[in-house]
């Protein structure tokens, strides 16, 4: 299988300034789309990668492959079945046989330069270490949410990004939906008057403590099939388990974020940004006595109350709410229109989220504001720092039912203040050689 650089965004750019080679690459048979006919033209075009595709990425995927500008061009899996998956969806799209494969990330992210980002949709337990060894290795990254395990993850992502210069944005798409842009846009232009709570979803399934135990063992797969040392990366080692493979690896502390980092990476997330908290995270955290911190209340340092729920405010998922003083407003998913405590809120949606799109430059397609940024080099709408807080936001409320006491959190030093046993939760040991 051939992994020659294509004349891809990249290195057009680099070749463009040489007539002769400008010349010398019409020799060379290539598709049209790639010099420009129904399509972008070759300087234009983001060529992208994806690495661990499984259900969701297969989703996001297709949003990507929609997009007349980027060409997908290799996956790398440790399964063998869905390399071959994904390269005949793709192929099929393309019209050709180019997708290549790869096993292994480190090779990967070494031989193909010509790839300008890459999607991450593995399981979670990758998320973080994936984005910061393709930042290393000059890609712009769009990973999948929960996008870190622990506090120490996303601080390395936000490092990493900055000190790169990468684009990245984290899968939280809700930020670049109408409905719940628009419930963003009422909270922040007062319509709701002084907003005192938030209320933010978490997953209606499993619990927030986490089970410390592993699946007993079965017969290895041959490493091309399944390669098992890949496939938990950073976590300690475990046994081979199939159903660790076909999802089964919800709900174990090795591998998960509890129900609360299920959903709440996506809703804190959603409050956050709407409260104006993005560069901070809650900072109070009170216990509540449940198994699946439901109800849990968490403040933020501007005096916000945001209130944790796995049922009862909304139909449909991811749901958030807020209250002010002069009215709420309560979106999920599926809502053809956002609830509100009157008419009169709704009367100017369309003109509020086209003026929140010509102000921030940001497109209601999350994936379209990830490639307009990586051309404009400007930050997404879900950039490194809304997903560390956010997620911080949801690691300390993690660790406030594991510990199973109320606590409190300097987000400046970003530690529990006082509390050396909660403190050694903000980090895990990553096993060699898969360390950020």
């Amino acid at each position: 299988m051939s992994n020659e650089k294509k004349n891809t965004r990249r290195s057009f750019l680099k070749n463009s300034g040489a007539a002769a080679a400008g010349s010398a690459l019409l020799f060379h048979i290539v598709p049209a789309r790639v010099l420009g006919q129904g399509g972008a033209a070759p300087s234009d075009t983001i060529n992208f990668g994806h690495i661990g595709i499984g259900g969701r990425g297969s989703g996001v995927l297709g949003w990507m492959m929609g997009e007349r500008d980027v060409e997908m061009v290799a996956v790398c899996d440790i399964r063998e079945s869905q390399r071959q998956k994904v390269k005949r969806t793709v192929d099929e799209r393309y019209g050709n046989s180019d997708c290549a494969t790869y096993r292994d990330l480190r090779e990967f992210l070494a031989e193909r330069t010509d790839i300008d980002a890459v999607l991450i949709a593995t399981g979670d337990r990758w998320h973080a270490l994936a984005s910061v060894m393709a930042m290393r290795a000059g890609k712009d990254v769009y990973s999948e949410k929960p996008s870190s395990m622990t506090i120490a993850e996303g601080q390395a992502v936000v490092e990493t990004a900055h000190r790169y210069g990468r684009i990245y944005q984290t899968g939280t798409q809700r930020l670049s939906e109408a409905n719940f842009t628009f419930a963003n846009e009422l909270l922040r232009t007062g319509k709701l008057g002084k907003v005192h709570t938030v209320r933010a979803h978490i997953a209606p399934w499993d619990a927030a403590e986490l089970r410390t135990d592993w699946l007993p063992g079965e017969p290895e797969p041959a490493a091309d099939e399944v390669d098992w040392d890949k496939w938990l990366g950073p976590c300690p080692w475990r046994p081979f388990h199939s159903a660790y493979v076909r999802g089964g690896w919800r709900g174990f502390y090795d591998f998960h974020t509890s129900c609360i980092g299920e959903w709440g990476a996506h809703t804190f997330a959603q409050c956050q940004v709407a409260i104006g908290a993005t560069d901070t995270s809650a900072v109070e955290y009170e216990y509540v006595d449940n198994p699946t911190g439901d109800k849990m209340t968490t403040l933020f340092p501007n005096g916000i109350k945001m209130i944790l729920h796995r049922e009862g405010w909304w139909q449909g998922s991811c749901g958030v709410r807020y209250e002010g003083t002069e009215g709420w407003v309560s979106v999920a998913d599926g809502y053809p229109k956002p609830e509100v405590s009157s008419p009169e809120l709704l009367a100017d949606f369309d003109k509020v989220v086209r003026e929140y799109t010509e102000r921030t430059g940001c497109a209601m397609s999350h994936v379209r504001n990830l490639f307009d940024c990586v051309k404009s080099r400007r930050q997404t709408v879900a950039n490194p720092t809304v997903m560390h807080r956010s997620m911080t936001t949801v690691h300390a409320a993690n660790i406030c039912m594991w510990l199973k006491r109320n606590m409190k959190f300097d987000p400046v030093k970003e530690e529990f203040v006082g509390d050396p046993e909660a403190n050694r939760f903000r980090s895990r040991a990553m096993r060699a050689p898969w360390m950020v």
